[in-house]
């Protein structure tokens, strides 16, 4: 998972004038505790020659000063590249699935395992499951087609971050659904969904001018559906737009490592 900041070279480090010494460097030849060694060149081409940058390092440097005072840290997230995966099995509920390993577990978040990235808090994963006690499906199938699966998480998702903040407003659309048969034999739905909240910067204001809508969040939302045990199981990945470019690979093994296991009691 690349680095934004990567593309930006590291400064050049300028020497201060007023903090330059005598060049002794400038020596061919070892010095001794009786030698005396003095530069050849003159004072001011020294001071030249230490302010002397190159046009393309300057330029850059100045670029990204610049880009940074009008952007700020705040609006970079930071993806730190894959350093593998770790496999986690639920016997009791009867699933698996791989997640970096670098991504830690929180406990409390109200599923039934949640882990997430420990750089980009954004970035989630977890799996949710039906009651077993209110649930008898018999396949993933029993949803209908991928794509009346695909309105139905949408729905969950948006009745989830429903707000009751003024001015907030949510943008949502399908990116795809599909299915696939695992190597398990078993029939499984993905659906990807994108939902943008949007806010106003001064909910009180009285005047339509003096409330700004901005942009809160952009979200990937990714879902794998299965069933096994009369039980509907679903994972669910979560991350910025941004970080999604980079991370796509890794997010796609995470939900290809999805599998619903038969619970032996």
């Amino acid at each position: 998972m690349a680095r934004i900041l990567d593309s930006f070279p590291p400064p050049t480090q300028l020497t201060h004038p007023t903090r330059s010494r005598p060049t002794w460097l400038s020596c061919s030849m070892p010095i001794s505790p009786n030698s005396t060694c003095f530069s050849s060149i003159p004072h001011n081409k020294q001071l030249t020659k230490a302010f002397a940058v190159p046009r393309r390092n300057a330029m850059a440097l100045i670029l990204s000063s610049y880009i940074f005072s009008e952007v700020g840290f705040n609006n970079i997230a930071f993806a730190q590249r894959s350093v593998g995966f770790r496999e986690y099995i639920d016997q009791f509920d009867g699933y698996s699935l791989k997640h970096p390993q670098n991504w830690i577990q929180v406990r409390g978040a109200g599923a039934d395992i949640f882990f997430r990235d420990p750089f980009v808090l954004d970035e989630n994963l977890s799996v949710e499951l039906s009651s077993p006690s209110s649930s008898n499906y018999k396949s993933v199938e029993d949803l209908g087609p991928p794509e009346e699966a695909g309105k139905k998480v949408l729905k969950q998702y948006l009745t989830e971050f429903m707000s009751t903040r003024l001015g907030v407003r949510r943008e949502s659309n399908i990116i795809s659904t599909s299915s696939r048969v695992a190597d398990d034999g078993k029939l499984y739905y993905q659906v990807e969904v994108n939902i943008k909240s949007y806010a106003n910067n001064n909910e009180l204001a009285v005047m339509p001018q003096e409330r700004v809508v901005r942009l809160e969040w952009n979200r990937r939302y990714m879902s794998v559906l299965g069933v096994e045990n009369n039980r509907l199981y679903e994972l669910r990945l979560q991350t910025p737009e941004n970080v999604f470019v980079e991370e796509e690979n890794d997010l796609r093994q995470v939900m290809d490592s999805f599998r619903v296991n038969k619970v032996t009691v």
